[in-house]
C-alpha cells in the first residue's frame, strides 16, 4: 500500500474499493469451484504450463511507441498481444501468438471485437458472461485483496495484475515457462493526469495509445496508476531473477525504469 499517496485517499475511493471486493466475492467462489466451467477452465490452463520452457517471447503493450516498432520482425517469435492491439493487425500484417485482456471497461465496451479474434485468448474471469468458453477462450482471475501486487507463478490461482494488462501477460508467460521476456510498447507514460484508477470519459482523440480510436470519443477508461504498476514490476523482477529468468525492455522511448533496456532491432 506504500504506493498510495495520502491526498489520493478519499471516502469515495474507499467506498468504491470496498464495493469492488464485495462484488468480486461470488466470482472468487465460482473460480474455486471444483467442477463446471471453473474445472474445465483449469484443465485448459494446465495445458500451457511450461509449454514454452526455456524460450523467449515478446509482451506487447499498447503505447504510441508501437507505431515506431516494426512488428513484422515478430513473425517467427512467440508474442502476447493485449486489449485493442487488433486495431493494428491489418496495418502490420501481424498476429500475436496469444492474447490477453483483463480490464473491465475494455471487455465490456469491446467484447464483440474481442470475441471475434481467432486467437488463443485469456480474459478476465469476472467477465466470463460476455464470452463463450472453448479451447481458444480461457480465463484468468485477478487478485483484488491485499495481494494485488504479489507475483503468482501459477495462473490457475488468482494473480496480482498490478493494474495493467502487461503484468497479466507476464504472469501468463512465466507460467508457460519462458526464460526471457521482451517488453515493447510499454511506454509507461500518459498525457492525462489525475487520481489513479479514476474512470473518465474520453472527449477527444486518444493520444495515450497507438491509435486515436483506441478509446474513441464517448468511451470510458481509467487513469493509470504508475506507482502501483512499478511496485508490481519490482516484485516480478525479483521473482524472475531468483528463478534464473529475465525481463528486458525494448520499448522505444519507454519511461519504465525497472528492467534492463535494449535496442529492439538488435534482438533479431
Amino acid at each position: 500500500m506504500s504506493h498510495i499517496k495520502l491526498k489520493e485517499i478519499t471516502i469515495k475511493r474507499v467506498v468504491e474499493a470496498v464495493g469492488r471486493r464485495m462484488a468480486n466475492f461470488p466470482h472468487l467462489m465460482a473460480w474455486n469451484a471444483s467442477g463446471g466451467l471453473a474445472g474445465e477452465n483449469r484443465k485448459r490452463l494446465e495445458q500451457y504450463r511450461n509449454k514454452h520452457a526455456g524460450e523467449r517471447c515478446f509482451v506487447i503493450g499498447n503505447g504510441p511507441s508501437i507505431k515506431k516498432t516494426d512488428l513484422s520482425l515478430l513473425k517467427n517469435e512467440v508474442s502476447f498481444g493485449a486489449n485493442r492491439l487488433y486495431l493494428l493487425f491489418d496495418e502490420f500484417n501481424f498476429l500475436p501468438t496469444y492474447y490477453c485482456s483483463i480490464n473491465g471497461l475494455v471487455l465490456e465496451q469491446f467484447s464483440k471485437d474481442l470475441n471475434e479474434l481467432d486467437l488463443i485468448k485469456f480474459y478476465n474471469w469476472n467477465y466470463r458472461h460476455l464470452f463463450q468458453a472453448n479451447d481458444k477462450m480461457l480465463f484468468i482471475k485477478g487478485e483484488l485483496g491485499l495481494k494485488w501486487d504479489a507475483f503468482q507463478p501459477d495462473i490457475t490461482k488468482p494473480i496480482g495484475d498490478g493494474g495493467t494488462v502487461t503484468i497479466a501477460s507476464i504472469h501468463l508467460a512465466y507460467f508457460m515457462g519462458f526464460k526471457q521476456i521482451v517488453l515493447i510498447g510499454v511506454d509507461h507514460s500518459f498525457a492525462e493526469k489525475g487520481t489513479p484508477n479514476k474512470t473518465v470519459e474520453n472527449k477527444s482523440d486518444d493520444v495515450n495509445h497507438f491509435h486515436p480510436d483506441y478509446f474513441p470519443k464517448g468511451s470510458k477508461w481509467q487513469l493509470p496508476d504508475f506507482a502501483k504498476g512499478e511496485a508490481a514490476y519490482h516484485k516480478i523482477k525479483e521473482a524472475f531473477e531468483a528463478d534464473g529468468r529475465e525481463i528486458i525492455d525494448a520499448t522505444i522511448g519507454g519511461k519504465l525504469q525497472v528492467f534492463r533496456k535494449v535496442d529492439y532491432e538488435s534482438l533479431f
